[in-house]
């Protein structure tokens, strides 16, 4: 007799059962077809839609009286039905292709192909075998991180991994950037993010600035990057600003506006508004001496080199028309090449007023978290009379919101681009700070201006083509500080010995080392806080990282240079 088969696919199988019910009837098999009157499982498993209008299990009254029909909902058995035996089988089916949840293949072995590539070419002289290895391993992981055959924590892990399994780094050196207060600074912005948007603190102060500037996007946005700009000569850490204070902000300015990461609403303003409020962080940085951690570096680097000091008014004074300039100019840019969906909202600051007046006043929560946010602050602005840095502040400020419940340690732990952030930051940093230790970043300094030192052309020319090698030499550096140290000193020298004036050749190249941290998602602290929001795509975010920073060389060294030579830096 032929058999009933119920298979993975349960319309394909009950429409086999229709068939047979509308078939003659045998003396082997009887079918009633009338409608049942109490709850039909098989719609209550999900089945039922599959019957048309067989919806009763009394149609079938053998295969009734077995639970085991109810096997069709688990894709993994077929159920048998034999017209001559009058019941039921169970057997397992074949396994369901599962879809692979692995890495993405092609992207993986471009990664590998990469590091296998650099490794067997011959080292060059004067570079050290674990310092070659260690940059083969370092591109790679590059590579790795464009293409994405896996997030980019897990990225980051490989090539940590890679870097110990093949003795180039000790474990210990692999993951000492796990105690390098900048990644924690970052990962603790994001507890902050969440604290914000949890009180309903970030949305107030949304709401406040949508019913002020609201009407269009570009005022909106420009009201952040000026406010942004403001802070920047108080608190020396582009970290600690642009992520502690601003990101929050950002991110509940863009929910509030009804633009989410992940929802496919992120362009309706959240995208150019990420980008825009990073980009110009990195121009606020150049602006004043104090307001960026590394700064005060490339003083110091300055006046061991040519013994004249980088003061903070003649810093100011040199910067402020290139970079008020650029804070114009690239979200201007920005808004025409990447523009958000909405770009007027007329109605926008009455809604927001109407939100305020229904959140009413401050609640317990918020108030803690706004004096929170003004300790914190506090501490970053006068850290250094206090003797507290940055991240110890971060730290004391989370204490006080897990102390008192507005952030719990649970939530914390859920923050899991706060963790991934860290594990891919800190992993870039230590191979960087590494290949600077090996002596990698030594000998390309020296190879370089050997080079240009050599072609003959006059200063000037020199000079640019100087800039333009350190400026993106920056996608090999996971740090202002570490490219600033590594490279600084060796490039104003030079510029210095082939005729650029050397004070000027200091200043231009202390604004660079704050520029250049808009290449990357990982190049200055505020990239990766920005990055992590998920807003903007990696290879967008590399994409027109790279056309904003020739936007910014030509304002900084065109018109900057006109500034500069009027006011007799050169």
């Amino acid at each position: 007799m032929a058999s009933l088969a119920l298979t993975a696919s349960p319309s394909a199988a009950f429409h086999t059962l229709r068939s047979r019910a509308s078939a003659p009837k045998s003396a082997s098999s009887t079918i009633h077809t009338r409608r049942a009157s109490r709850p039909n499982p098989l719609r209550a498993a999900g089945l039922g839609r599959s019957l048309g209008s067989f919806t009763s299990i009394n149609a079938f009254p053998k295969l009734a009286k077995s639970p085991r029909v109810l096997a069709p909902c688990n894709p993994g058995f077929s159920v048998k039905a034999s017209a001559a035996a009058g019941g039921a089988s169970v057997a397992p089916a074949s396994p369901q292709q599962q879809p692979w949840q692995g890495a993405a293949m092609k992207p993986l072995l471009a990664s590998i192909a990469t590091g296998v590539i650099i490794w067997f070419l011959p080292v060059p002289s004067g570079v050290s075998r674990n310092a070659w290895q260690l940059l083969a391993i370092f591109l790679a992981t590059i590579v790795g991180i464009i293409t994405q055959p896996l997030p980019l924590g897990a990225v980051a892990l490989l090539g940590l991994g890679a870097s110990v399994l093949t003795k180039t780094l000790t474990f210990g050196a692999a993951f000492s950037a796990f105690g390098d207060p900048i990644p924690w600074l970052i990962a603790l912005a994001f507890f902050f993010a969440r604290g914000f948007i949890k009180t309903g603190l970030g949305n107030r102060i949304a709401y406040q600035f949508v019913s002020l500037f609201g009407s269009s996007s570009l005022g909106l946005g420009y009201s952040l990057v000026f406010s942004e700009a403001l802070l920047a000569p108080a608190i020396p850490s582009v970290s600690a600003r642009a992520g502690g204070i601003f990101l929050p902000l950002v991110k509940s300015l863009c929910v509030a506006c009804g633009s989410n990461a992940g929802d496919g609403t992120e362009h309706k303003l959240g995208s150019w508004l990420m980008l825009t409020c990073f980009q110009t962080s990195v121009i606020s940085s150049s602006m004043f001496l104090t307001a960026m951690a590394a700064n005060p570096l490339s003083a110091t680097l300055t006046y061991n080199t040519i013994k004249q000091t980088l003061g903070w008014t003649d810093w100011a004074k040199a910067a402020i028309v290139p970079g008020l300039i650029s804070l114009v100019v690239v979200p201007l840019l920005l808004y025409l090449i990447y523009p958000p969906s909405v770009k007027s909202s007329p109605d926008a600051p009455k809604l927001a007023k109407e939100k305020l007046e229904k959140m009413g006043p401050m609640t317990t929560n918020e108030i803690i978290m706004a004096a929170t946010l003004l300790l914190t602050v506090g501490l970053w602005i006068f850290g250094g009379i206090l003797n507290v840095d940055a991240v110890t502040a971060a730290i004391l400020g989370l204490s006080v919101l897990l102390v008192t419940g507005v952030v719990t340690w649970k939530e914390c732990l859920s923050e899991a681009v706060a963790w991934d952030t860290l594990t891919w930051f800190a992993a870039l940093i230590a191979m960087a700070g590494y290949l600077n230790k090996y002596g990698l970043i030594s000998w390309f300094s020296q190879t370089v201006v050997k080079f240009v030192g050599g072609l003959g052309l006059s200063w000037q020319l020199s000079f640019g083509i100087l800039v333009l090698l350190y400026f993106y030499s920056h996608y090999f550096f996971a740090s202002g500080a570490a490219h600033i140290g590594a490279m600084f000193t060796a490039f104003l020298s030079v510029a210095s010995a082939l005729g650029t004036p050397p004070y000027f050749g200091a200043m231009v190249l202390a604004f660079l080392s704050n520029l250049m941290g808009g290449l990357t998602h990982y190049g200055i602290g505020s990239a990766p806080v920005f990055y992590g929001a998920n807003y903007v795509p990696l290879a967008k975010w590399w994409g027109y990282g790279f056309i904003i920073s020739i936007v910014n060389i030509l304002i900084w060294l065109g018109i900057g240079g006109v500034w500069w030579k009027a006011i007799g830096l050169w």
